[in-house]
């Protein structure tokens, strides 16, 4: 095989190794602990097989150098940039690539330069004791006879697909990019845990709207940024996937390796739809919980109307009656002064005429507030 067609395989972790990668940001000497533990496996195969497992990246490149038709697989973890360029030379690297590698925190793209290919995988997990999707960078050089992957969060885990490649010598023999495609295919059937989640989240949250439950719209928001983190780590992988089916397509003896990244292509348009299909479902429980929001808040002004409304008429048949019952009030206390010069003291008719004017301006009063309504 000729061109990018030649590479050939080589990544397989050991956690007990990972930690001590992980471990090594915080110890004494960091610089000198992650050039010395970034490397989680080293591999040279030939013929589909482990045929030696070098120590240190340098002399995985001498070995290719002298043992004919090999690939050789580097697995590494948070390498710094000094170890990164020290390959450079020797399998070609460019330094923009390189610079992308260490830095991290890039979207998912592919990207050619010369013999080798630069590939950024987001790979993506959910959580369900936080009900959250949690993501992960992967780098990988895919050369003419080498794969140097660079990971910089413990998912994806590698060693699962180094196991896979190692007992299938068959599709390991096929190079490089038999590797490139049994990691993009690891990648992309993480998704499906992912999407199954997601859409169990969706289902909460739309129980959760028309229970009316008040922290709701917080938790559509951020699954809505989850959402959205995810599309942009499956979205720009139909492109590539099609860049990569376009670079295979005049080369001859690659009709099985196309057919794997069809079937990869497929999953992927079965993911972004799923997504899709999830932002406008978010979309549209957004909606829906905002006219129950207002429905409630106008029952609630509503309720809070009624109750103003009785409140203002129980006030006014309170005053009614208060006005009702002042009126005798007041002809009481003018007849029951102690005056000596009062003339209708010893008025004959004088108690039944205070007795009916009592009685004339409460029936009088009684029929006013009840003419306006007030009783």
């Amino acid at each position: 095989m000729k061109g990018i067609t030649a590479i050939r395989p080589s990544n397989h972790q050991n956690p007990s190794r990972d930690t001590a990668a992980l471990a090594a940001d915080s110890a004494p000497d960091a610089r000198a602990e992650a050039r010395r533990n970034s490397t989680i496996d080293n591999a040279i195969y030939s013929g589909g097989t482990r045929v030696l497992s070098p120590a240190s990246p340098a002399e995985a490149i001498t070995a290719l150098e002298t043992i004919p038709d090999s690939l050789g697989w580097i697995g590494l973890f948070r390498p710094s940039a000094e170890e990164l360029l020290a390959m450079e030379n020797s399998f070609g690297l460019h330094p923009l690539a390189i610079e992308d590698a260490v830095a991290a925190h890039q979207r998912p793209k592919l990207e050619r330069y010369g013999d080798v290919l630069f590939v950024v995988l987001r790979a993506a997990f959910y959580v369900d004791e936080r009900e959250e999707v949690e993501f992960g960078e992967l780098h990988l050089f895919v050369g003419p006879n080498f794969v140097v992957s660079v990971r910089h969060s413990e998912s994806p885990d590698l060693s699962v697909v180094r196991r896979r490649m190692e007992s299938e010598p068959e599709l390991l023999s096929l190079g490089p990019v038999a590797v490139l495609y049994a990691i993009m295919d690891a990648v992309v059937d993480q998704y499906a845990p992912v999407v199954a989640g997601l859409e169990t989240d969706i289902d909460q949250i739309e129980a959760q709207v028309f229970e009316g439950d008040p922290s709701v719209s917080r938790r559509i928001y951020e699954l809505s940024q989850e959402v959205l983190d995810f599309q942009r780590a499956t979205l720009p992988l139909t492109a590539m996937l099609t860049n990569l089916r376009t670079l295979f397509e005049q080369v001859e003896g690659t009709l099985e390796l196309k057919r794997a990244f069809r079937d990869v292509a497929d999953h992927v348009t079965v993911v972004n739809d799923r997504v899709d299909g999830f932002r406008q479902t978010l979309r549209e429980i957004l909606t829906v919980n905002a006219t129950l929001v207002a429905q409630r808040q106008n029952e609630d002004m509503k309720k809070l109307a009624e109750t103003s409304n009785h409140q203002n008429d129980e006030v006014k048949k309170i005053s009614a009656w208060a006005a009702i019952f002042f009126a005798p009030t007041v002809v009481t206390g003018i007849y029951g002064m102690n005056f000596d010069n009062m003339p209708e003291l010893h008025f004959t008719w004088g108690y039944p005429a205070a007795i009916g004017l009592m009685v004339a301006l409460s029936v009088g009063l009684y029929g006013m507030f009840k003419k306006r309504g007030w009783l």
